[in-house]
């Protein structure tokens, strides 16, 4: 584990020998400014790359932040989860999970109820897809630390058996509820192309940013969001300093299935549409995002923020490669290659710090 606080982590939680130097501070800003660069540079490849400047028109901007919200939301928690030393390898599946239990509600007696009460169940389809969700992080919080197995295992099983799960749960359907429901027609709905909105971009994209800056302050400002920081930091030394591990472990996974499911009610609203197999490699993307933005696998090391441009960088790469004509394998190489770039430069920046 990274005995060294990541920059976000406040300073009376740590120990005089590990205050950050000079050096560590010029060490994020340049990793921040590289950072952006490398969304910039790619979007102006993809924006010189792509005939007649349709890269930069505004209903792609729409869509590259429609599409980066998904990664973005469910890279919340996964940003925490790994802080903490750990990962979640099951974030696809439970988002593919949310996106079903939220049709299914929303289609219940064939949809005729949202005539009589739409707002009363679009509020319960999302409390039902969020909290199926969190129960699921929950559950493998508890497994990992009450069987004290290491995370990648409980999580790659939970992989296999939570999307097995959702394919029962939707008896290996494609639920789809009446284009009528709230969530359709309004929280991701393109504006562009529209009369002129003063919302700018989709409500879901807002929602997004402002569940960032809450997760942002989580980390920075509460008791909690200090003791993640110092777990993934040495546990062994949070454990000595009063901090209860498993515990802010259990929420800390709690956390990254309620994000996650957040992501699956997003992801519901673009295609209005349950399904089983979606998401799928979702899990890639979002802790590629989380990588990328500049947080350690070793844990101690990240923040939110880092994780937008991240999501950012797939979401373009996503939408720029399509509309270029790529093939999906392509698609699929540039990301792994961009992962791997992240990991060794995370393994760089490291050593440097030490």
């Amino acid at each position: 584990m990274s005995t060294i606080p990541d920059q976000t982590a406040p300073i009376e939680d740590v120990s005089p020998g590990l205050l950050p130097t000079t050096k560590h501070t010029l060490l994020a800003l340049g990793e921040a400014v590289a950072r952006v660069g490398a969304l910039a540079a790619m979007f102006i490849f993809f924006g010189v790359l792509i005939p007649n400047g349709a890269f930069f028109s505004a209903g792609n901007i729409e869509n590259i932040l429609m599409q980066s919200a998904v990664y973005v939301m469910a890279g919340l928690g996964m940003t925490m989860v790994i802080i903490t030393g750990g990962i979640d390898l099951a974030a696809g599946s439970v988002i593919a999970l949310s996106m079903v239990v939220t049709a299914l509600v929303l289609n219940a007696d064939g949809g005729s109820h949202l005539r009589e009460n739409p707002t009363g169940w679009t509020v319960l389809a999302v409390v039902a897809g969020t909290a199926a969700a969190t129960a699921i992080g929950l559950l493998q919080g508890l497994l990992i630390t009450g069987l004290r197995l290491v995370p990648f295992i409980i999580t790659l099983g939970g992989l296999v058996a939570i999307r097995g799960m959702t394919k029962i749960i939707a008896d290996n359907q494609e639920i789809s509820p009446p284009t009528s429901n709230w969530l359709y027609q309004k929280l991701m709905f393109p504006v562009q192309g529209q009369t002129f909105s003063w919302q700018l971009f989709p409500l879901g994209v807002w929602g997004t940013i402002v569940a960032v800056v809450f997760a942002a302050l989580f980390l920075r400002y509460t008791k909690l969001g200090r003791r993640i920081y110092a777990v993934g930091s040495n546990e062994s030394t949070a454990r000595l300093c009063g901090v209860p591990v498993q515990r802010t472990k259990i929420i800390v996974y709690g956390l990254s299935g309620l994000f996650a499911g957040l992501a699956g009610v997003l992801e519901f609203s673009k295609l209005n549409m349950g399904q089983p197999t979606g998401a799928m490699m979702y899990e890639l993307y979002v802790i590629a995002a989380c990588v990328i933005g500049g947080t350690s696998l070793l844990g101690g090391i990240g923040g939110v923020f880092g994780t937008v441009i991240g999501a950012l960088i797939i979401g373009t790469l996503n939408v720029g490669t399509q509309q270029a004509g790529w093939e999906k394998a392509k698609q699929e190489v540039a990301i792994g290659l961009i992962i791997i770039v992240a990991v060794a430069l995370d393994q760089l920046r490291n050593r440097v710090r030490d």
